[in-house]
């Protein structure tokens, strides 16, 4: 199983990459590092990448750890619990997003702060 490492601030945490939408995991990997700006929506980080992704087995009720790519953006969204569209606890996309990876600890994001992802060692 193959795992990537989200890095901000002074804060890290590994994920491991998931067989949900293969084609968009594969596209990520090939495109490592990934480096932008984090942009706070509700308890959602985002950030806006040059990788583009149709999408695959779109989503929108996400799971609190999930990592998903969002073709309408073009961006990599890192769900740490509700957004302004959730109705409960549970994070909710704006649009479907291709859900790619999972959370195995966690991660401090604060918006506006660099977000980096790289292959795990």
């Amino acid at each position: 199983m193959q795992k990537i490492c989200i890095i901000c601030g002074g804060s890290q945490a590994e994920a491991k990459i998931l067989d949900k939408n293969p084609k968009t995991a594969e596209t990520i990997l090939k495109n490592l590092p990934i480096e932008g700006t984090a942009i706070k929506w509700g308890d959602e980080y985002y950030f806006y990448t040059d990788i583009e992704v149709e999408e695959e087995s779109g989503q929108t009720e996400m799971e609190i750890g999930d990592i998903a790519y969002w073709p309408e953006g073009k961006a990599i969204c890192i769900f740490l619990g509700p957004t302004p569209v959730s109705s409960g606890d549970k994070p909710v996309a704006i649009s479907p997003v291709n859900l790619f990876a999972k959370l195995e600890g966690k991660i401090e994001i604060k918006d506006g702060e660099k977000i980096r992802i790289e292959k795990a060692e």
